[in-house]
Formats: structure tokens, sequence, C-alpha cells
């Protein structure tokens, strides 16, 4: 066996260093395999477009996040530990501020295909990086609750553009306590990683009104994004 391959069968030797705490929230768009390309173009732009803009009106700036790691038809986020982005803006700001910017987008869309609907999660955990990204426990467990059937199907009986799920961790660290209102979870969504179950709160959100909302820095007039995709 050559170095090259002994250094990738030996775990030991790849053993990475200490695990850093993150937040953890991930977007991925309903329906996406349905879309032709030229659609799934537009509305890859639009998500990375309305996400940056709520980030922005919830003042979580870059220094306060990892390099988003797009999943194709989804986006990944890892918030580092700031005292000025606790769990409850991700809860009660920028979870509803998106709602609010998908529900304006989608009442301005004529093309149903154009319109957007996201299923949500939010976690948090130990993490690893490398240059290739990121990777963990903490990331598969809060991807199998987005991907879930119970949060599928909790966002498809929605009138909402946006249902999310919360974890274990942030439902009794954080909602149980009263830092949300926790009479909008239910305990819907199971999944099962490394042989351990794990539970998902689901929560249809309020849209948030808030005042001066940033404008989006491109024009998505949906006509020239289809001729340009």
């Amino acid at each position: 066996m050559n170095t090259r391959l002994r250094s990738v069968a030996d775990p030991v030797s790849q053993r990475p260093v200490g695990p850093m705490y993150r937040s953890i929230v991930a977007f991925d768009l309903e329906g996406s395999t349905t879309r032709t390309n030229p659609v799934k173009g537009y509305l890859r732009r639009f998500m990375y477009d309305v996400l940056e803009r709520s980030f922005e009106a919830a003042q979580i700036t870059a220094n306060h996040l990892e390099p988003l790691t797009d999943r194709g038809d989804g986006v990944l986020v890892l918030v580092r530990p700031h005292d000025d982005v606790p769990k409850t803006v991700l809860l009660d700001r920028l979870v509803p501020l998106l709602t609010a910017l998908l529900r304006e987008h989608n009442a301005a869309a004529t093309d149903p295909a154009l319109r957007m609907r996201l299923r949500t999660v939010v976690h948090a955990g130990e993490i690893h990086g490398d240059d290739r990204g990121f990777y963990g426990e903490a990331i598969d467990v809060a991807i199998r609750l987005l991907d879930s059937a119970a949060v599928k199907s909790a966002l498809r009986e929605a009138t909402s553009p946006l249902v999310l799920v919360v974890s274990e961790e942030i439902y009794f660290g954080v909602v149980a306590h009263g830092y949300a209102d926790g009479g909008k979870y239910c305990p819907l969504a199971r999944v099962r990683v490394a042989n351990k179950q794990h539970r998902g709160w689901v929560c249809i959100p309020d849209p948030g009104a808030p005042p001066a909302l940033p404008t989006p820095g491109h024009s998505y007039r949906s006509a020239d994004y289809l001729r340009s995709a």
C-alpha cells in the first residue's frame, strides 16, 4: 500500500484536532426535483439573496459565520459562538424575517414554479472542519431532522412558506425555558443517528414585519433570470 492510501486508510493518523461548538442552521427547498434547471437556478439565486437580507436585518454578520456550505437545493449555515447572536436571535428574529421575505416573494410571483417554500432546522453541537468543509454527528442530526418525513409533511400541509424544526438541545435548552413561545412547537420528528433516536420539535413561525428590511442587491425579475440561466 502506498503512503497516500495508507494515510487515508488509517483513521487514527487522521484524527481531527478538537471539536468546535457551533449553532447549526440549514435550509432546504421544497420540491426542487420537480423544477426545471432554469427554475432551479433562479430559485438558488433568490434563496441566497433572501438569506443575505435576513442575516443583515437580524444583524448577523460575516464575522459571526463560517463560510456557507451549498447543498444544491439548500444551504448549511454554521454560527460561531457570539454573545450578540444567541439562539433566540435565530428563532425569534432570523426565522420570522425569512418567513416574511418568502411570503412577500411568493405573493408577487405569478408563476407557481417560481414560488419558494423552505424547511429549516436549528440545532447546535460539536463539529469538525477540514480543507474540504465541515462534518460531524451534530451536522448529521440537523440534516436528518431537516429531511425527516414529518417535517416534509408539515410543510406540505402548512400555508406558511417556511416550517422550522428544532432539535432536543434547542428545545430543552431554549424553548422549554420560555425564551421562545413553546406553545408553537410540537414533537413530531423522530430520526436515528449513530444508533440513537433524536426528536425534533416542529414550529410554523409567524412572519416578522420589521421596519426597513434591506432591499435586494439585484432585481429578481423572473423573466430576466430564466433568460440568463
